[in-house]
């Protein structure tokens, strides 16, 4: 694999020159979140997509692996600005998204003194500095990464998994994977995973959020095995930015637990996201004022096909049930939705006498026998 060469173990990013030179991993890690951020704020000034900064992202903290931000006599450390900013220029020439270096180096000045209102003059001193750190500190990002510059974004690699697995469209899915990977550019999570791994957990990670699954294959074989990773370093990705969310909430005063972990060892075939039953292809996923809700169908065998009631705003009354997807008839008791057969009855979501209107389809049963709010 390409990009082999920069995938570590967190041990071996335990001793890096920072930290050999007398930073702690806390303060790196801190460090290195200042740099990703600062590059975020500079493209949002400029205008570059986000696969620009993710890159400029993974070029700083690839950087860092071979070079330190700490001062040390004699030898002056890479401020994490000054690196962020030729990262960002170098960024851009890759991915083909150049912008003047008069805008980057006005966008950096401004950015650096948290002024976006600033009038940055050409002759100012502050002006050429930036410029002078940005065309100096280009040969040495370029040399500290050896000239490989041949990277390829999580983004586009988690857009081919949702059209894959045939949720392109489902915008609440999309979005929560988006967030994932915008969130790992902040961590060295780049630097443990590569692309193909951080675009599945981000998958992962949001399919357990949304309340999605997705289907076997014809072979029946999971969807982690159908684009080749393993669920055990998903899981591990995962609890890696999980660590990250917790420690954050407890360095600003919030010690409650919000971020749940994945178990990394268990039952792979009961896992949240993957579906065991065949879907349907006929029914396309609708969009609802609560999100994109998938709508498509599952092929249950005769023993799970049980009927369901839907309670609609009423503490009694008769309508519609579903069975094997097909609306029938409708019952609503004490505002329990009940299953006629060996089910249990199952409660609404707003209480008694309350539900919403997504919970009309037979998908909305979870296998445990709750409806999934």
């Amino acid at each position: 694999m390409a990009d082999s060469q920069w995938i570590f173990t967190e041990s071996e990013l335990l001793r890096t020159p920072s930290i050999l030179d007398g930073l702690t991993p806390e303060k790196e890690r801190e460090n290195r979140g200042k740099g990703v951020n600062f590059i975020f704020q500079v493209g949002i000034m400029l205008k570059l997509p986000q696969v620009t900064l993710a890159t400029a992202s993974v070029l700083l903290h690839r950087f860092y692996v071979r070079h330190s931000m700490a001062d040390v006599p004699g030898r002056p450390g890479f401020h994490y600005y000054s690196m962020a900013a030729t990262s960002v220029f170098l960024a851009t020439k890759i991915e083909e998204d150049c912008r003047k270096m008069r805008e980057l180096v006005i966008a950096c000045v401004r950015v650096a003194q948290k002024d976006p209102q600033k009038t940055v003059d050409e002759q100012d001193k502050e002006y050429w500095r930036w410029k002078d750190n940005i065309l100096h500190n280009e040969d040495v990002l370029l040399e500290a990464l050896c000239f490989d510059l041949t990277l390829e974004p999580p983004y586009k690699i988690l857009f081919e998994y949702l059209n894959l697995f045939g949720e392109g469209d489902n915008r609440r899915l999309r979005n929560s994977a988006w967030a994932f990977i915008n969130d790992s550019c902040m961590t060295t999570l780049c630097l443990m995973y590569s692309s193909r791994y951080i675009a599945a957990s981000a998958l992962y990670a949001a399919a357990k959020h949304c309340g999605t699954d997705m289907a076997d294959d014809e072979d029946g074989r999971p969807w982690w095995e159908v684009i080749d990773v393993e669920l055990i370093n998903i899981k591990k990705a995962c609890n890696f930015l999980a660590n990250v969310y917790e420690n954050a909430h407890i360095k600003n005063g919030r010690d409650v637990s919000i971020h749940e972990s994945t178990p990394e060892f268990g039952d792979e075939s009961t896992a949240k996201t993957r579906a065991t039953a065949t879907r349907s292809k006929e029914t396309p996923i609708t969009e609802t004022s609560e999100g994109v809700e998938d709508s498509r169908k599952r092929t249950r065998s005769p023993a799970d096909a049980q009927e369901r009631t839907v309670v609609n705003g009423q503490d009694e009354g008769h309508g519609d049930t579903v069975t094997n997807g097909e609306v029938k008839r409708r019952k609503v008791t004490n505002g329990h939705a009940t299953i006629n057969g060996d089910g249990a009855n199952l409660s609404t979501a707003n209480g008694p006498g309350e539900t919403q209107a997504r919970y009309d389809t037979v998908d909305d049963i979870s296998e445990e026998g709750e409806v999934e709010s």
